[in-house]
Parts: C-alpha cells; sequence; structure tokens
C-alpha cells in the first residue's frame, strides 16, 4: 500500500453479506477520518475500476475514508458479461447500496463517520435512489452520470448533490442539466470538465473530477454540522 499522506492508514479487503450474497468490497480508513465516501461503480465496472481508485485515493489524502465494492457477486457479473441486464437494474444496484450503508452504519469501524456517495455512470442513479431512503448520506457526487434514470426520486434527494459532466459528452451533460432541473436539494451544482469525453481519460481531466470531489464531500461532510 503506498504513503499519501503523512497521516496512516488502514486498507482491507473486506466481505459485506446482504441477506443470501457476499459482496466484495476495499475499505480504507485514513487515520482520524470523519467522513466515508462509498463508491458506486457504473455499468460493466468493479470495485478495481482504475478511475474510481484513482479519485479514491485523492479523498484519503483529504482524511475521508472510502469503499469500493462489487455491486454484482462474481457469478452475476459472469451472467451480465453475456446479458447485460444486471447493470442496469437501478432499483436492484440501489437496494444493495441501502444495504451496504446499513453496513457502514452498522459496522464498529464506520459507523461513526458521516457518509457521502460517488457515483459513476449508472452507479450515479443508483446513488441518487439509495440517498433517497438513506438520510444518513450528507453529499452525493455523480461523475459523467445517468441520473436521468433516477427521475423518480429526483424531487426528494436532499443531500448537497454536485454533477460532474465532461464538456464533450454532449449526450450526458445534456440528461444532467435536464436531471439538475429536476432535483430539489437545497444545494446543487452542475461543473463542466472542458475537454473531457465520458471517461475523463483526457490529460488531467480525472485530475479535476478528483479535486471538485474532495472539495464537495470535505465541506459537507467534514466541515459542516
Amino acid at each position: 500500500m503506498n504513503k499519501l499522506s503523512s497521516k496512516s492508514k488502514h486498507s482491507s479487503e473486506i466481505k459485506i453479506p446482504i441477506n443470501y450474497i457476499t459482496l466484495e468490497g476495499i475499505l480504507t480508513i485514513p487515520e482520524g477520518a470523519k467522513g466515508i465516501v462509498v463508491f458506486v461503480h457504473g455499468s460493466g465496472s468493479s470495485r478495481c475500476s482504475s478511475r474510481n481508485q484513482y479519485v479514491a485515493q485523492e479523498l484519503q489524502k483529504g482524511d475521508l475514508g472510502t469503499l469500493l465494492f462489487d455491486l454484482l457477486t462474481v457469478e452475476e457479473e459472469r451472467i451480465d458479461m453475456i446479458t447485460s441486464h444486471l447493470r442496469f437494474d437501478i432499483d436492484l444496484l440501489a437496494n444493495r447500496l441501502i444495504s451496504v450503508t446499513k453496513w457502514i452504519l452498522s459496522n464498529s469501524d464506520t459507523k461513526k463517520l458521516k457518509i457521502g456517495y460517488f457515483g459513476a455512470s449508472t452507479g450515479a442513479a443508483a446513488a441518487l435512489i439509495a440517498a433517497k431512503e438513506q438520510p444518513a448520506v450528507k453529499a452525493i457526487v455523480s461523475r459523467g452520470g445517468r441520473p436521468d434514470l433516477a427521475e423518480k426520486v429526483l424531487p426528494y434527494v436532499r443531500a448537497p448533490t454536485l454533477f460532474i459532466v465532461g464538456g464533450e459528452d454532449s449526450q450526458v451533460l445534456k440528461v444532467n442539466q435536464w436531471a439538475l432541473d429536476k432535483l430539489k436539494a437545497e444545494i446543487k451544482e452542475l461543473n463542466i470538465v472542458p475537454g473531457a469525453t465520458h471517461l475523463f481519460e483526457e490529460p488531467g481531466t480525472l485530475e479535476q473530477v478528483a479535486n471538485l470531489s474532495g472539495d464537495w464531500f470535505r465541506k459537507y461532510l467534514l466541515e459542516t454540522e
């Protein structure tokens, strides 16, 4: 494990039991952390997403814990590789996230930490749906998200919400602009990263995502009482 700041941190592979299944995750808690960001990956991705891992490492430098976990089991992923069905079952994914959030609230290492969600692509829709059901969630960031897939809950989400979209991701930008209007959270914002496409693969663009996300989560998880 690389040292990312002057403070020590504990990182471990974990298994989260949910009803009849078990989900795998990577839990990292820096010394003195007061908040934790749960990563909700997009379609066809996993806890091993290089983009999410990069953002998570940057957040850890700012005294935020992180949890990256698989929304699907290994067997479900095998099925989804063929059918591509489960990755778009947003209600299923949201229910998994709600269960993981309950685990965080009951786990001795995490139960005192303020919770935020970082959702990418379809994972952003699952994050919005889960946040509506979980008042413990105090902040949401969506990276290249599909909030239109969470249309039914947009008027009910209360957590401060940040949409980050690439300036060259025209279709996703349109749905985020539409969703921002539908979203009734008192604190909401759309930030466009110039020159970025959907996956933020252009030089420096993912760094901007990490910086924007870090500022948002520190403000609403660490600074806001």
